[in-house]
């Protein structure tokens, strides 16, 4: 068995933050992640990529490299190809690494486990060629790789106006955006803008966003309703309405986007304490100023915990780091205080915008509670109208679908279909999300071979 005082799952901005924190003060900190190089998505690739991307992407990606020059001249020993797929109560951690499970047990868990693009059940959305605008984001940094043939991009939210213009300097077609936003919802956006004048930045590059689109031309919808993707072997076009009437725009590619959500995969295989955001439509793991779950000596930080970006994650991820080493008694209560000041103006600051952006992009009732005859759960092939008959028959809770219909068993163990399945239930029975509840979580977060559970390797 492996030891540690720390040890951190994810290697995205808040990972690699609280794992150079605590390498830095001293602490044996190790860091686990699925992915080749530390980055998480935000950063993907980012120590590596072609100059061309680089550029392409623009100083909010490149400037990621700051962080993992940091956490490289930190001493934290770093664990990449990493998949975690087991965390005991008594942390106990077990992953999947050169086709062996190997296993740490450290002091502190700390948990970064980044976000997750909301899914946008639509009909059509199984349809080769139906992506998330998040993928296009990682075929360019981790290949330099463009969709060929006209591209339409469609949802709400700050990624989908960023993911056009990369696709747009990158020489793609972008044939239009679909914006779903309802009126309502900008003007609910308007009683939060005060705050988030706070934060002039992100305004500026919204606008700037905004106008580059604009200016290229770019056919943009707004207020769009009943989306639908056509084709018959793969996508070829997106239909809608907008403005009263009906559009269809031809594609070779659909992106789609609905903002992010918490991966509370391995919060909730530890049965931390969840509760329901009505503001992100989503659930977020209980965590104190620090990170401090409701389980001892686990915490949560970043993304994966609430939603509030790169910079907001970067700051979480050190103060949970702070916090873990004032509980070994690497540092004081003072010390603490005086470390983590800083840190905490940086957060409240990152989070001065996101009332704004949350009620601005809030997703509209067809993709939170979509039409009966939409795909809900994709592995199992189960629909939004056999969870709403479940309902009738008496189901009370997403972990009852396992049994009426496998819904939320399948490889993804309900990751894409879980919120939408919550909020079904939900508005079906007349109760709130909270009540309804959340699938249960067990181990194997993700598939692995059964090979390597016989070669168990224990070995330091």
């Amino acid at each position: 068995m492996n030891r540690c005082d720390v040890l951190v799952v994810g290697a995205g901005p808040a990972g690699m933050a609280a794992a150079a924190t605590a390498a830095e003060l001293g602490l044996h900190t190790v860091l686990l992640d699925e992915q080749p190089q530390p980055g998480g998505q935000i950063y993907r690739n980012v120590g590596h990529a072609d100059p061309r991307v680089a550029t392409l992407l623009g100083p909010d990606y490149t400037g990621g490299r700051r962080l993992i020059e940091r956490l490289a001249r930190s001493g934290a020993q770093r664990q990449h190809d990493t998949l975690v797929w087991d965390v005991e109560r008594d942390l106990t951690v077990t992953a999947l690494r050169a086709g062996r499970a190997v296993q740490w047990r450290p002091d502190r868990l700390i948990g970064a486990t980044g976000a997750l693009e909301r899914p946008t059940p639509i009909p059509g959305w199984t349809l080769p060629g139906v992506l998330n605008a998040g993928a296009v984001q990682v075929a360019i940094k981790a290949a330099g790789s463009v969709p060929a043939g006209p591209v339409v991009l469609a949802g709400a939210g700050p990624l989908l106006l960023l993911v056009a213009c990369q696709l747009l300097d990158a020489g793609a077609t972008v044939a239009g955006v679909v914006e779903t936003a309802a009126p309502a919802a900008r003007r609910a956006a308007l009683r939060h803008l005060p705050r988030a004048l706070g934060a002039p930045g992100y305004l500026a590059k919204g606008l700037r966003m905004l106008l580059r689109l604009r200016s290229a031309g770019v056919p943009w919808f707004r207020g769009a309703t009943e989306l639908a993707v056509r084709g018959a072997a793969r996508a070829e076009a997106l239909s809608f309405r907008a403005a009263g009437r009906p559009h269809e725009l031809a594609a070779a590619t659909v992106l789609l986007h609905h903002g992010v959500i918490p991966n509370t995969q391995l919060a909730r295989l530890l049965r931390l304490e969840h509760r329901w955001s009505d503001a992100q439509r989503a659930w977020h793991t209980v965590t104190d100023a620090y990170g401090r779950t409701s389980m001892p000596g686990v915490s949560m930080a970043g993304d994966g915990v609430a939603i509030a970006g790169a910079r907001a994650a970067e700051a979480a991820g050190a103060l949970a780091a702070l916090g873990a080493a004032q509980a070994l008694g690497r540092i004081d209560a003072g010390e603490l205080a005086r470390r983590a000041a800083p840190l905490q103006r940086t957060l409240a600051a990152e989070r001065r915008i996101r009332p704004f952006l949350d009620a601005l992009y809030e997703p509209p009732g067809y993709v939170l509670t979509p039409a009966d005859d939409t795909i809900v759960c994709r592995c199992e092939e189960v629909t939004a109208g056999r969870i709403r008959e479940m309902a009738r028959l008496g189901c009370q809770g997403p972990n009852q679908t396992k049994f009426f219909s496998r819904c939320g068993m399948g490889p993804c163990q309900g990751r894409v279909c879980g919120g939408v399945v919550t909020q079904l239930l939900a508005a079906e029975l007349g109760r709130s999300p909270q009540a309804v509840g959340a699938y249960r979580i067990r181990a194997p977060l993700k598939p692995v071979p059964l090979a390597a559970l016989a070669a168990l390797d224990d070995h330091d």
